[in-house]
């Protein structure tokens, strides 16, 4: 495809400039990041592979770049590391605190830019950085609490204008990546269809199924003596094995393509989502959108029954509660950093249709109080209520004592978070963490008092099909570990709650 059609956008210059050029053609963002960052040891694919106006934009890139970055974080330890060419630094403060400050250090305007991710941080906010945002500190994950790619340059796709922009902070050969970067994007080779040799075998239940069973059933108690009204209980689906992270992240954007979907490299850990729930957006005016989803469905065989199902969801009273109780911790949580008077439902329990479930979503906006940057309102709403329950922090403790282990990167936040102040990160579900040795997959649901134990395994391994669907080869999910259960963390099955 030729070059001579393409634009070059002005653009503002604050502490660093940033060099933008648009392409009047829209690359393929599969082919782009295959080709190009395959290699890539940290990298990113922030991937909307969905229709619709949430799925207009994706984003590719590394940390390769003369001011990339790897950033981590440990919650424990309460340390930010940053490695980059230059070598690696420690700081000794949380994620949010670095992240703000350098968003802050780094900040521009880029006029004439459609999109908010202007060059910045992407990657995931994992569950354990609660104890950040003042829940307690129970369990420690085997993977970082937070990992991020500093991108200095990067190539964001417009599919519904059909361009293709190049980004680049001002740096030595920042000009010369544009060029070389324009003539592959123009020539990019096919791709053949993601070959996934077997990788992966016996998924299985990480908690048994009657294990799981059990603590709805303790839900159930602490619901009825008033700890919470919702408790979203969750369990993972694991296997043993290594399949190729890229080939299985094409597979699964296949078999179930969403909004927020994202693949994630830092060296031998990768994280695979097809989310479809916003978590929280900015834009660089400072209005801010959390979109929860609470209410799931399965799709028909046939139109009839799908449209059924759809208008069944819609009028059910048990998962119209689940999201209006969401809908309310969120309008708390965005309070605390917007201006008051400004937070609104715009929209309420919507059904919106994916490629295996429907889902009842609603939409709360608000405006950012002056001052106020993305890190801290993430903070502020972190972790996404309808991963929690409500009232969140009582409802965090009741999970950790029943749950008895780390969410990890699962029921967090993906995303990105950029230099002229905007953000959009999905909540971390249809989310697969593969870390060279093992596969695992999460999955919950909204536990409230009307629950019947036997829907919500049903439902929880619904949401767990479609990720384990990419392994391919027929996987199916067996109930049970093949070793019992760590019955030392059963404790918390009294008759009674204690607590």
């Amino acid at each position: 495809m030729p070059l001579a059609s393409q634009t070059e956008v002005p653009a503002a210059v604050d502490e660093r400039r940033l060099l933008i050029r648009r392409l009047d053609f829209l690359a393929d963002p599969e082919r782009a990041f295959v080709h190009i960052y395959r290699a890539s040891p940290n990298a990113f694919w922030l991937d909307s592979s969905a229709d619709g106006e949430r799925g207009r934009f994706s984003f590719v890139g590394d940390s390769e770049g003369p001011l990339g970055a790897v950033v981590t974080y440990d919650v424990e330890a309460h340390q930010v590391r940053v490695e980059h060419r230059g070598g690696a630094e420690v700081h000794g403060e949380s994620i949010f605190d670095y992240l703000g400050r350098e968003l802050g250090r780094l900040r521009h305007l880029s006029a004439g830019l459609p999109f908010d991710f202007d060059c910045g941080f992407a990657g995931y906010f994992g569950y354990e950085l609660k104890a950040d945002c003042g829940a307690t500190e129970a369990h420690r994950a085997a993977t970082p609490d937070a990992a991020f790619v500093f991108a200095d340059r990067l190539v964001a796709f417009d599919r519904r204008e059909r361009h293709t922009y190049l980004l680049a902070l001002a740096s030595p050969g920042a000009e010369a990546w544009i060029e070389e970067t324009s003539r592959r994007l123009a020539t990019l080779p096919a791709l053949a269809e993601p070959e996934l040799e077997p990788g992966a075998a016996g998924l299985h239940l990480r908690r048994s199924s009657q294990r799981y069973r059990e603590e709805i059933e303790a839900c159930r108690r602490y619901l009825t003596a008033g700890h919470s009204y919702e408790i979203c209980l969750t369990n993972e689906v694991v296997a043993e094995g290594s399949p190729d992270p890229l080939e299985l992240y094409r597979a699964l954007r296949r078999v179930n393509p969403a909004p927020f979907a994202a693949y994630l490299r830092f060296g031998g850990l990768a994280v695979l989502s097809s989310s479809p729930e916003r978590f929280l957006a900015l834009d660089r005016d400072g209005r801010a959108e959390a979109r929860p989803i609470k209410g799931t469905s399965h799709r028909g065989a046939s139109a009839g029954e799908d449209a059924r199902l759809a208008a069944a969801l819609r009028s059910d009273g048990k998962n119209r509660a689940e999201n209006v109780t969401i809908v309310d911790l969120l309008r708390n949580d965005l309070g605390r950093v917007c201006e008051l008077g400004s937070v609104e439902v715009a929209e309420l329990m919507r059904v919106e249709t994916y490629e295996t479930v429907h889902q009842l979503v609603s939409s709360v906006r608000g405006r950012l109080r002056e001052g106020v940057g993305a890190a801290e309102c993430i903070r502020a709403c972190f972790p996404p209520g309808s991963m929690t329950g409500a009232p969140k922090q009582r409802t965090m403790e009741i999970l950790d004592e029943l749950e008895g282990e780390a969410r990890g990167p699962y029921s967090g936040a993906i995303g990105y978070l950029g230099l002229g102040g905007g953000c959009d990160l999905g909540v971390a579900i249809r989310t697969i963490v593969l870390d060279g040795e093992s596969v695992s997959i999460g999955a919950g649901g909204a536990i409230v008092v009307e629950s019947d134990p036997e829907e919500e395994i049903a439902e929880m391994l619904l949401k767990a099909a479609a990720p384990a669907a990419a392994l391919g080869g027929g996987t199916s999910i067996s109930f049970d570990p093949a070793a019992a259960p760590d019955e030392s963390r059963c404790r918390h099955l009294s008759p009674t709650p204690t607590s």
